[in-house]
């Protein structure tokens, strides 16, 4: 085996770091976690979704309190592709998001595709966005259709108000 390249260990390491960030924005979106949606960013950094644009701190709030009205939220990450260039960074993350608005029969499904074109930075503390815009590709409100899974109450459904199962992992004293 032969040496490691450093240039492509940097980038290896970065781009870890920078899915992380990635996926925490994402976790603290759908389990409505401000402070781990806003650990992605840095201090200074722009956020641009079209309905907002500004400061972190600013578009956090933003999306708290817009996903707060949905019963629940699911966003999948597909491609991640990222460009390293030393302590910066540029990507684009591909997503499709789910979110259940209403209940019982008025409930609807509100699907949403897209991306984020972003710019990261490793200003010394680790790889954080830096620049984030989100582009819309398509999206779809269709009546919620999953009443054999919902009333089933042997499933275990996710939760957004912290009590969620992958936060608490409180599992049986026999499975510890």
């Amino acid at each position: 085996m032969g040496e490691i390249d450093p240039a492509r260990l940097h980038a290896l390491v970065a781009k870890d770091e920078i899915h992380r960030a990635v996926c925490d924005y994402i976790r603290g979106q759908d389990r409505l976690d401000p402070a781990t949606q806003r650990s992605a960013f840095h201090d200074d950094a722009y956020v641009d979704c079209g309905v907002f644009a500004g400061s972190p701190d600013g578009y956090v709030a933003f999306a708290q309190g817009a996903l707060a009205r949905y019963e629940a939220s699911h966003h999948l990450l597909g491609q991640i592709v990222i460009d390293v260039d030393g302590n910066r960074a540029s990507g684009e993350v591909y997503f499709i998001a789910w979110h259940r608005l209403g209940r019982g029969a008025e409930a609807m499904d509100v699907f949403i595709s897209g991306r984020y074109i972003d710019e990261y930075e490793d200003r010394g503390s680790g790889w954080k966005i830096a620049a984030r815009r989100e582009i819309m590709d398509w999206g779809r409100k269709v009546p919620a259709a999953d009443e054999f899974l919902v009333t089933n109450l042997k499933f275990h459904f996710g939760r957004r108000d912290g009590t969620d199962f992958s936060t608490l992992r409180d599992w049986p004293e026999a499975s510890a």
